[in-house]
């Protein structure tokens, strides 16, 4: 009864992988071989990170990304599914393009933006890649952008407060 539950336990946070490189270095002894891990973690509620890690193994650089993932995480405001207000936003040379969708149109949007969107519970939102195709750029890219809505959102927010007041 006991084991039940315990693999039965909801985990708080769901994690994708979104990108794995093998890095080599030469040393003066041979090559030094590695592993680059792009995580994403999200609660599908509103909150979303990303992290970036290296390690000797790939199990361990999935590990230490999805520890700096949770570390890094951000909140989202949302608008029903969706989404409050489009956005255009650059990160290093990814440029991409963010807007509100109808409920029940889904996210259309390319392969690491789609990550970034499921995890951070947005269902309805239009996202559009300009610049490079490089997945870790791109996935920093999209995060900023939804640091930029809740930016604006802030704004508003304290906006309406002044006048109320």
């Amino acid at each position: 009864m006991a084991y039940q539950n315990y693999f039965s336990e909801v985990r708080e946070f769901e994690e994708k992988v979104v990108q794995i490189n093998r890095i080599s270095k030469k040393t003066k002894g041979g090559n030094q071989i590695r592993f680059s891990a792009l995580v994403v973690v999200g609660d599908k509620k509103g909150k979303v990170g990303v992290g970036l890690s290296k390690a000797p193994d790939v199990r361990s650089a999935i590990r230490k990304a999805i520890s700096k993932a949770k570390r890094k995480m951000i909140a989202v405001p949302l608008r029903g599914n969706t989404i409050p207000y489009s956005v255009r936003e650059k990160f290093s040379a990814a440029e991409i393009l963010l807007k509100p969708a109808p409920p029940g149109s889904g996210i259309i949007a390319g392969g690491p933006m789609r990550v970034v969107l499921e995890l951070a519970g947005i269902k309805d939102a239009v996202g559009k890649i300009l610049g490079t195709k490089n997945k870790i750029s791109n996935v920093y890219a999209t995060i900023t952008a939804l640091e930029t809505i809740s930016k604006i959102k802030e704004r508003k927010d304290e906006r309406k407060h002044a006048k109320s007041s």
